[in-house]
């Protein structure tokens, strides 16, 4: 089964609507001042005039011609005279991957597709670092490695024919599509639940990994042996300087679409990221421990994370020790995906500085979704979101989760019940403890959720310092707090379909300014756990009689 064909007709609409979001009038890019935190002024990088096209290196657009030595050609030329645009016209360019160098632009022009090959002998094993792990991995697409001034720009489309690399899990098609898929070329798993496209692909998956990474392999023959299952991130930018992406569609990677690495000032602006619902690992785009960074104006349809931001993982992202800071989320849109703005789950180098603002999350499984668990180490602090309007999230619209498992929100939820809140015994605080605090939340509305909020933190390491304020969120279920200190709700409307408006467990130090609940609720608040201290709640529909509290807890709650 063509399932790339498949998923070009089932975005149709989709597509319409991404371009009526560009039709808006895009909004500047935000200015160094007027930030809750030092922003310096991030410049466009300095292409030269020089300009060819990759028609004049033997180029040839008729979708069929093998065109990897045309690009490698043009941008060679262009890089031993000082730099330039590398133009690609109108047609359908397939290729091999394509590697950019020092002062060159990637111009994909209107009507102008780059098609890379599914032929995965093109793309050879090198080292790079995936999931916050230093790793080999299939060759990128289009890449950069430790260059300056760099741009992918135009109106055209670059595809990384992801279809070819994937595995897909059954429960994300319909019964038509994997009958089609397994009745092709690849393989099933053995409870035949997943296909694989190819015998290396399965034993890469099956033979022991951390998500993506191999756990055993160390020689490069290990790694030769699972090599299908080594897809690549379709455009990474390592170790750059000065990088802009502007106004190109990027879709249907065989993993991130996106993934800037450690590089400083990069400029995003006006792209759009698309990959099938079903697309494992599709992030839109995977910033990490990347300094001054402007996202604006942009869009993202995906199968896994929106907009994400990283910083490695566990010991070796300890060890590599550079941050994600200093980054401005402004004007975007998330369709589909695990989490409309992300943080996390490998943040052990630390996120701090970010802002996020006017942006729409809709059909997301989380809106605002903050992950780690023990083991990763990194403080996230001094993040800032305000005016972000969703609908139709699946689970919640803002998760701070410290237990992080490694599944979706929907996935973790069909995997079996949630345990109920309960006295975890806390463990010693070392560099691996992970730690979300010093957040700020604000104006933020939407319709159509499982659970209003949901905040777990550690017991030994609260979720702590979180301010949300100016909210509406209309769902199922109500807030649950747990394990959290210093948290303020301040003009904060919840409104449940069921059971309780605020659920609190193990919570120090909480203030309910104004809380807004549906009158008349049997129990609007619900408190357990032995660690609660200084809680005050302030709503005219949440009095003594309608609060559930536990014996150990009633002393430490007032209620007004």
């Amino acid at each position: 089964m063509n399932l790339k064909l498949v998923t070009i007709c089932a975005a149709a609409a989709v597509l319409a609507t991404a371009a009526d979001c560009r039709a808006r009038t895009p909004r500047p890019a935000p200015s160094p001042g007027g930030h809750p935190f030092e922003m310096p002024h991030v410049a466009r990088p300095a292409i030269p005039a020089d300009t060819v096209s990759v028609a004049d290196f033997g180029g040839v657009g008729d979708g069929h011609t093998l065109n990897t030595a045309a690009f490698a050609a043009a941008i060679d030329a262009l890089a031993a005279r000082g730099g330039g645009r590398v133009e690609v016209p109108e047609g359908v360019w397939f290729t091999g991957p394509i590697v950019l160098k020092d002062n060159i632009e990637l111009h994909v022009g209107q009507n102008a597709v780059i098609v890379f090959s599914d032929d995965k002998s093109l793309y050879p094993l090198v080292e790079t670092t995936f999931e916050g792990l230093n790793t080999l991995r299939c060759q990128s697409p289009l890449s950069a490695r430790g260059v300056k001034n760099v741009a992918v720009t135009g109106r055209g489309v670059i595809d990384g024919n992801g279809d070819a690399w994937r595995a897909v899990k059954k429960d994300k098609l319909n019964p038509r599509q994997w009958k089609e898929l397994v009745q092709g070329d690849g393989v099933l798993s053995d409870d035949e639940k997943t296909w694989y496209p190819s015998e290396s692909y399965k034993f890469g998956a099956t033979s022991g990994a951390d998500q993506n990474v191999s756990t055993w392999a160390t020689t490069r023959a290990d790694f030769e042996r699972m090599r299908d299952f080594l897809r690549p991130v379709m455009v990474a930018l390592h170790n750059c300087e000065n990088v802009l992406l502007e106004g190109v569609t990027f879709q249907n990677s065989p993993c991130w679409n996106i993934h800037p690495a450690m590089c400083t000032n990069l400029i995003v602006n006006d792209i759009t990221v698309r990959c099938p619902d079903y697309a494992q690992n599709s992030d839109g785009i995977d910033i990490e421990s990347c300094r001054n960074v402007v996202l604006t104006n942009s869009r993202f349809d995906v199968g896994d994370d929106g907009i994400c931001i990283k910083s490695g993982k566990d010991k070796a992202g300890r060890d590599r020790g550079i941050p994600c800071e200093n980054i401005l989320v402004d004007n975007c849109i998330v369709f589909h995906g695990h989490g409309g703005f992300v943080v996390g789950s490998e943040m052990s180098g630390g996120v701090r500085n970010v802002k996020v603002s006017n942006c729409v999350f809709s059909g997301t499984d989380v809106g605002l979704r903050f992950k780690s668990t023990r083991g990763r180490g990194g403080v996230v602090e001094h993040i800032w979101i305000e005016d972000i309007a969703m609908s139709d999230i699946l689970q919640e619209p803002l998760l701070f989760d410290l237990f992080y498992g490694g599944k979706s929100a929907s996935e973790a939820l069909a995997a079996g019940p949630e345990a109920e809140s309960a006295d975890l015994a806390p463990v010693a605080v070392d560099e691996t403890t992970p730690a979300f605090r010093n957040i700020h939340i604000r104006n933020v509305w939407c319709r159509g959720a499982r659970r209003a909020m949901y905040f777990n933190g550690l017991p030994e390491m609260n979720v702590e310092h979180v301010t949300v304020e100016n909210t509406y969120i209309y769902a199922a279920t109500g807030a649950r707090i747990n394990e959290s200190s210093d948290v303020v709700l301040r003009n904060v409307q919840i409104i449940p379909e069921q059971g309780p408006a605020l659920m609190l467990n193990n919570v120090k130090n909480l203030r309910a300014e104004g809380f807004v609940a549906p009158g008349g609720l049997d129990r609007a608040l619900v408190v357990t756990g032995s660690r609660n201290r200084g809680i005050a709640v302030s709503s005219a529909q949440i009095t003594k009689e309608n609060a559930d509290l536990s014996e150990s807890a009633a002393r430490y709650v007032v209620i007004k």
